[in-house]
């Protein structure tokens, strides 16, 4: 029946169905990556908090421990000009680190943009040649209105079908984009954290149980 259908779309249903497949795709391969960079990303916010005062060491070291995290982009950056650049410099060379990365967080997005706007008109276009054949029956003689109606019915399912992938589509690419605004915030978290922390100034930071870190205090009343 399945054959039937897409035939009677002149392959139309075809295409919708390697659509559904791509976006599926792009689904499964943007969800385990997003999320995954989210979840690693606060746990690595987190553990910068945790640091006082940063110098290239320790840059260096945490960027090893984010791997392939994108924040690994700015510790590096930020180690390459620990001691030399600081200040609205420091933050125009991280803020050039986030530009560069951006474009890698909503990779192959745009196949979902693209589908959400193509799949309904590919299955209305599908529609009205299913019509087509389904009025061509009363040109034949001893039609039946059975077959008529029946063919408008089969030729709907391309509509429906095209709605359907846009649905999915559009849900996904909505959710897609608000994950890919977290990692920017993100980003830009652990922006203003290093600007704060390579200023040559201890930052004072706080325990699990909101005490602050007695060291910073004693270094930043010293000074």
């Amino acid at each position: 029946y399945l054959i039937h259908l897409a035939n009677y779309s002149d392959g139309v249903l075809y295409i919708l169905g390697l659509m559904l497949l791509v976006e599926l795709a792009v689904m499964v391969d943007r969800f385990w990556y997003l999320r995954r960079t989210i979840l690693r990303g606060l746990v690595f916010v987190q553990e910068l908090g945790r640091h006082g005062r940063l110098d290239r060491e320790a840059l260096n070291t945490l960027a090893e421990d984010a791997g392939d995290l994108p924040e690994a982009a700015l510790l590096r950056t930020a180690a390459a000009h620990s001691g030399q650049v600081k200040g609205e410099a420091l933050a125009s060379r991280l803020e050039e680190s986030v530009l560069v990365i951006a474009p890698k967080l909503d990779r192959r997005l745009w196949l979902l943009d693209t589908i959400i706007t193509l799949a309904p008109l590919l299955g209305l276009f599908g529609t009205i040649i299913g019509m087509f054949h389904a009025f061509s029956v009363l040109a034949q003689p001893g039609h039946a209105p059975m077959q008529v109606t029946g063919g408008v019915a089969d030729a709907l399912v391309s509509t429906a079908s095209g709605l359907f992938i846009a649905m999915l589509g559009l849900l996904t690419f909505n959710a897609f984009n608000n994950q890919v605004r977290m990692i920017l915030l993100q980003l830009d978290s652990v922006k203003t954290m290093l600007i704060n922390r390579m200023d040559g100034q201890p930052v004072v930071t706080f325990d699990a149980e909101g005490r602050p870190n007695a060291e910073a205090v004693a270094v930043a009343r010293a000074g």
